[in-house]
């Protein structure tokens, strides 16, 4: 799949909720991790590849690092820290875009994993940061969007 760019309209949009985990989804799903993986990203969105659904993925290691999922479905993050920093960012879907993006240091999120489970936890620094990237796409809000 290629990686949509701006100024696709599907970016723009609050993407829809999955109903059903199902073997579809999780062919998007793997589907996803081969894209992210070839594009160079970090994490890669359902609308970055055309699809309106509530769905990320974010980089194994990365994952593995945080024992922490890489796949989430309808994913919700429940609370942001006060404190925050300020990180250089890029997006697959606007190349060569690089900005300082003021984000929470540590956020609490929940959704689905891949086979439906429901998962919850505690994110800080980078891990943090990806999560809070990949759920924007999902709210249909760009980097740009949080430039000043």
């Amino acid at each position: 799949m290629d990686i949509t760019k701006l100024p696709a309209k599907i970016l723009r949009k609050k993407l829809e909720l999955v109903a059903e985990v199902t073997d579809e989804i999780r062919a998007l799903i793997e589907q996803m991790r081969v894209d992210m993986v070839l594009a160079k990203g970090v994490g890669l969105a359902a609308n970055q590849v055309g699809k309106d659904l509530q769905i990320f993925v974010i980089d194994k290691k990365l994952a593995e690092e945080n024992q922490v999922p890489d796949a989430y479905i309808n994913p919700e993050i429940t609370e942001f820290a006060k404190e925050a920093d300020e990180m250089e960012e890029g997006c697959l879907s606007i190349p060569q875009f690089w900005h300082m993006i003021k984000r929470s240091r540590k956020i609490k999120i929940k959704a689905l994993d891949e086979r439906g489970n429901k998962v919850k936890f505690r994110a800080r620094g980078f891990l943090a940061r990806v999560l809070q990237h990949e759920y924007d796409h999902l709210q249909g809000m760009l980097i740009k969007d949080r430039v000043k």
